[in-house]
């Protein structure tokens, strides 16, 4: 009886120290070192980083993270879209209109 109340404690205190280390690793900043260009100071100035900004597909209306988008340059003009299919259903409409 004593083995298995020993071995609930072991498991035990091992769940807390990691717990606890996840929490106290959670506090740094992943970026810490690396510089962005990109701060945001609307309003209040506070110099925030920015990681990265949600444009909105055309055509199914989802909000994407810009790096991350389909892009189409069209008639001068920049199109993001969430995926190829949501690209090429844009393509397609927009051929059908002329």
């Amino acid at each position: 009886m004593f083995v298995i109340r020993f071995v609930a404690l072991a498991i035990l205190l091992y769940i807390g120290w990691v717990l606890l280390r996840s929490i106290a690793g959670g506090t740094k900043t992943p970026t810490a070192g690396k510089k962005s260009s990109a701060t945001a100071t609307p309003g209040g100035g506070d110099g925030s980083k920015v990681q990265d900004v949600l444009v909105e597909d055309p055509v199914c209306h989802t909000l994407v993270p810009k790096n991350q988008a389909v892009r189409l340059r069209k008639n001068g003009k920049t199109y993001y879209f969430c995926s190829e299919k949501c690209c090429d259903a844009f393509s397609e409409t927009s051929r059908g209109d002329k």
